[in-house]
């Protein structure tokens, strides 16, 4: 199983981004998605998630900023990002619960996003 991130880059502060992760492999019955990400010196946070009902949830810094969606036939995870501030910066990363039962955690590889003048 492979996690693919892309969409990370360089951008000014409010300017926009999206990030894409595609799964790809011997991967099935894809339950929770999400993005992660960590700044230098800090931990990893969750910034948003979305089952597989669609049911989404994002951490308060970035409510009615981003926006998560998924696509599960091609098995794909997005994050909108808008109004990006300077504490935004940190490298994302994408996270898929799948399999049997409660399922197996896999994570993408982290595309990095600097936001900066």
């Amino acid at each position: 199983v492979q996690l693919q991130a892309s969409g990370g880059g360089l951008v000014q502060p409010g300017g926009s981004l999206r990030l894409s992760c595609a799964a790809s492999g011997s991967i099935f019955s894809i339950k929770a998605m999400g993005w992660y990400r960590q700044a230098p010196g800090k931990q990893r946070e969750l910034v948003a998630g979305i089952g597989k009902d669609g049911s989404t949830n994002y951490t308060e810094s970035v409510k009615g900023r981003f926006t998560i969606s998924r696509d599960n036939s091609r098995k794909k995870v997005y994050l909108q990002m808008n109004s990006l501030k300077p504490a935004d910066t940190a490298v994302y990363y994408c996270k898929v619960v799948a399999g049997w039962g409660t399922g197996s955690t896999y994570w993408g590889q982290g595309t990095q996003v600097t936001v900066s003048s």
